[in-house]
């Protein structure tokens, strides 16, 4: 269901700016470790199966995550205080991720790094779910991608400030304290401003019911099952060509520093993604179209993708770099403003977006369980982004059988 634009008056770009600085806090909480840090504390806890143990953490964090996102979207719809239904889900998640990041800074044994991961994906999660659902409450349909653009800077800018934390501290002690000390950080501007209306009215609410309110059904709801679909494969493909980013700079590509290549890579990637994001954004609602905007966003991830399949050395992966910064910061900013557009429950969005970022945390899932037998046995780095490539741009497509938006 549309949110009506007559009942949202349009939001200051300072209100936008703090939604979007909570979003940067949240990824790099996640994209720290992923990028850097849990490469790293896996090699040098395991060894020779480091490709299997990440894969491991990683899938464990995403299965929890994908729990985790819809079920506290849905006690935040839920939640009457004061302070409104959002802020305690962002406050509660930032300072329960941050232990969480400090767990992993002290893990010396494997069981030690999943535990605190898991931690991390709960807890971070809640906040997010909570922080995304701003939007809808809070952003009219004619701002929407604009809007989206900005906010989804965090998820790239996250990446970026989460490997220059991990790089610059040194050591993955110092740079999980780093990520923690600046999730706490990015909170506070949100909360000092954040305008979140206490919601009086009881929810009815019933343990059969709340669980079954986590089923959206694709017969009724045809448009944002098909949105979640496009999402998931896009993101399927996405999170296979990067799993392996700091092996295959190693292995494949044999920098002589790899940990610093992969801050370069992020680093170019993050500033094209944010000029893609924001001026895709932006064209986005001023013609009032979608849909191209996302299939021609798959067309060039997909070239980033074979660029890396077959073109393995330095300047190709920084090429590949720029390519997939352009696709990919239009799907950001373009994609989430679809989503926003055919939200099922108009008092249950955080809900409905949790169900919607189950396609940003199950492939997180899936893509060890494919990436790591293509990477060892099935034809290495050239069919990993091949298939990459080949998922993303079928994702990109299925946004076409989305009949409610243009």
């Amino acid at each position: 269901m549309t949110t009506p634009v007559e009942r949202l008056a349009p939001v200051r770009l300072p209100w936008l700016l703090s939604v979007a600085v909570v979003n940067l806090g949240t990824y790099v909480a996640f994209f720290g470790p992923l990028a850097v840090l849990l490469p790293q504390q896996t090699e040098a806890i395991v060894g020779d199966g480091k490709e299997t143990a990440l894969a491991v953490v990683t899938g464990i964090g995403a299965a929890i995550s994908m729990v985790a996102n819809p079920l506290f979207g849905a006690l935040s719809d839920r939640t009457r205080s004061r302070f409104g239904r959002r802020v305690p889900w962002i406050t509660g998640g930032s300072v329960v991720g941050a232990l969480g990041l400090t767990i992993l800074a002290d893990a010396s044994e494997f069981w030690q790094v999943v535990v605190g991961w898991c931690l991390v994906q709960a807890s971070v999660n809640a906040s997010l779910a909570s922080i995304t659902a701003t939007l809808p409450d809070r952003v009219p349909v004619a701002q929407r991608a604009w809007a989206s653009g900005l906010v989804g800077l965090g998820q790239t800018l996250g990446i970026l400030v989460g490997a220059g934390l991990a790089i610059a501290f040194g050591g993955t002690r110092a740079g999980y304290l780093a990520c923690a000390v600046f999730l706490l950080l990015s909170a506070l501007p949100y909360l000092a401003r954040s305008q979140d209306e206490p919601v009086t009215e009881r929810v009815p609410w019933s343990a059969r019911g709340f669980v079954h309110s986590f089923w959206v059904s694709p017969s009724e709801h045809p448009d944002f099952a098909w949105a979640w679909l496009t999402r998931f494969l896009v993101n399927l493909g996405n999170a296979i060509a990067t799993l392996y980013l700091l092996y295959f700079l190693t292995d494949a590509v044999g920098l002589a520093d790899p940990d610093g290549g992969v801050f370069i890579v992020i680093a170019v990637n993050s500033v094209v993604v944010a000029i893609s994001a924001v001026v895709a954004g932006r064209w986005s609602d001023r013609v009032k179209r979608r849909k191209v905007f996302v299939i021609w966003a798959g067309v060039v991830m997909a070239v980033a993708a074979l660029l890396l399949a077959f073109w393995q050395t330095w300047p190709g992966v920084l090429v590949a770099a720029v390519v997939l910064g352009v696709g990919f910061g239009a799907f950001i900013a373009v994609d989430l403003a679809i989503v926003t557009e055919v939200l099922p429950d108009e008092a249950g969005f955080a809900k409905d977006l949790g169900v919607i970022n189950i396609a940003n945390a199950l492939p997180q899932v899936l893509a060890p369980v494919i990436a790591a037998p293509i990477v060892t046995v099935l034809g290495g780095y050239t069919t990993l982004y091949v298939t990459a490539g080949v998922i993303g741009l079928a994702g990109a497509l299925a946004v076409v059988r989305i009949r409610g938006v243009r």
